[in-house]
């Protein structure tokens, strides 16, 4: 069941199912622990390996980050496709460069 993703349809989707928390604090919590074991599974290298369980990987860690990432705009009412764009236009001026989204 692979599809193209959007930001906006991730945010939909972890919108309608998770109510555990309606806390920054715990998501925001939660969102250091992962980021914890992001930086472990980095340092041990571990990646997913064909055929094998993501459990323990990289490519595990960072959509546990995302995930919580996109909580923590949910509960604050963010869209974060528009806060990608709105942040790029800063950086084009900061940097003196081009926009990356553009054709």
């Amino acid at each position: 069941m692979e599809k193209d993703l959007t930001i906006k349809k991730l945010q939909e989707c972890i919108k309608s199912i998770d109510h555990k928390n309606s806390s920054n604090d715990k998501y925001m919590l939660k969102l250091m622990e992962e980021v914890g074991e992001l930086a472990e599974v980095i340092r041990k290298n571990k990646r997913i390996e064909k055929g094998k369980s993501i459990k323990g990987t990289i490519e595990e860690e960072l959509q546990d980050v995302m995930y919580y990432i996109v909580c923590l705009a949910n509960i604050n009412d963010i869209d974060l496709q528009e806060c990608i764009y709105l942040k790029e236009e800063l950086n084009c001026k900061k940097y003196n460069r081009n926009n990356m989204f553009d054709e």
